[in-house]
């Protein structure tokens, strides 16, 4: 397996990432532990999760993610063999929200309590917080790192001009900095990452491990209208992608797919993976056979007929653009 930094950190991942929102979720507990026991088996080494997965779902108030990861480290020992993230800031009910002092002050201690661990290798804003002074907040985050809470720190659903102020505010601080991004980014999804994002990880080197890197299942191809996607969870982060575009891309992917003997979701990873200023995408499986596909993946290297089809069937004319 390739490992790769994560920016300018001592962390290593491979090159995809388990996305932990499915813990407890889509993924039961016991077949949760299988899946990550087949992670690490497979030569993967990174979770990504956060305080607020699922309070989506039915019933739940989040910390269920991070609660069954805990009960997994306590169970299989193992903490040491995995670089571990998590993120602050979306709103836990009932509770808290934001990036000030005292919420992450607090959220910290929540999340390692339920994670039955010391320390986070990675701690993200989950989003910004235009309420909080954002030297506070990088003042936040570097008393937890010099507590030891937390090895690094990370930002989550940035756009440009406030990456650039976290950024240029950890400077002015003489505190540790944001090293690593994470956007919201895949095939489809291109445009605001390309466009606002990419030249400022180039420049600053940060690391960038995108979310939804499959487009919440579309990029596999299992959803080919909206009545494939009825009554399904993922449904409603699904909707948006039948457009023309969307099945331009689903074309494309199915035509590269058959040349490389492979599925449309292996396809969609391995250009993510291709991606000059991605480090690592976040993926997650709740299946063996999604599973595998993971891995292939990894292990697939496009050619430039590839790459080519699918930048064209993805390139966002303006029309398209939101």
């Amino acid at each position: 397996m390739e490992y790769r930094t994560l920016g300018l950190t001592d962390l290593k991942t491979a090159p995809l990432i388990f996305g932990g929102n499915v813990f407890g979720w889509t993924l039961n507990e016991k077949d949760s532990f299988d899946m990550i026991d087949a992670w690490l088996d497979a030569g993967f080494n990174m979770i990504d999760t956060a305080d607020v997965y699922s309070k989506w779902a039915e019933g739940h108030a989040g910390g269920e993610s991070e609660s069954l990861l805990g009960r997994y480290f306590a169970e299989r020992g193992n903490r040491d063999r995995i670089v571990l993230a998590s993120k602050v800031g979306m709103e836990m009910p009932g509770q808290g929200q934001g990036l000030s002092r005292d919420w992450i002050t607090t959220a910290i201690e929540n999340s390692l309590r339920r994670l039955n661990t010391d320390y986070l290798d990675l701690y993200f804003a989950h989003t910004h917080d235009d309420s909080t002074p954002i030297h506070e907040t990088m003042a936040a985050f570097d008393r937890l790192i010099a507590d030891g809470k937390v090895r690094n720190i990370g930002a989550s659903n940035y756009d440009g001009s406030r990456l650039v102020s976290a950024l240029g505010a950890a400077r002015d601080l003489e505190v540790p900095r944001y090293e690593v991004l994470q956007p919201f980014y895949n095939l489809y999804d291109r445009f605001d990452f390309e466009n606002d994002l990419a030249e400022i990880c180039r420049e600053h080197q940060l690391g960038v491990t995108p979310y939804f890197a499959l487009a919440s299942g579309f990029l596999t191809g299992k959803y080919r209208s909206r009545a494939d996607a009825e009554g399904r969870a993922r449904a409603p982060f699904v909707d948006k992608y039948f457009d023309a575009r969307g099945m331009r891309i689903l074309d494309a992917l199915d035509a590269v797919a058959a040349r490389y003997e492979t599925t449309p979701a292996a396809i969609s990873l391995a250009w993510l993976i291709q991606r000059p200023s991605v480090t690592a995408p976040i993926v997650s499986a709740t299946s063996m056979s999604q599973f595998d596909q993971l891995v292939a993946a990894t292990s697939i290297t496009l050619d430039e007929q590839a790459l080519a089809a699918l930048d064209e069937a993805s390139a966002t004319a303006p029309e398209e653009r939101e």
